[in-house]
C-alpha cells in the first residue's frame, strides 16, 4: 500500500471512530471534554504525545505485519 493510500486510510479510520463516538454517545463526549478541561495543560500534552507515539507504533506494526 502506497504512502498516500495509507494516509487516506488512516484519516478515514479516525473519522469513522470519531463519528461513531459522537453518534452513539454525544452526552459522554461532553463529560470527557469537561474532564479534559480540568486536567493541567502538561497532562494533556503528555497524553497527546503518548497517543501520537502509540499511533506511530501501530502504523509501524501494521506495515511490519503486511510485509
Amino acid at each position: 500500500m502506497g504512502g498516500l493510500a495509507l494516509l487516506v486510510l488512516g484519516i478515514g479510520l479516525v473519522l469513522t471512530l470519531e463519528g461513531l463516538a459522537f453518534a452513539l454517545a454525544p452526552s459522554r463526549i461532553e463529560d470527557v471534554l469537561d474532564l479534559l478541561r480540568r486536567l493541567p495543560a502538561e497532562t494533556r500534552r503528555n497524553m497527546g504525545i503518548a497517543a501520537a507515539a502509540l499511533g506511530l507504533a501501530l502504523i509501524w506494526l501494521a506495515r511490519l505485519l503486511s510485509a
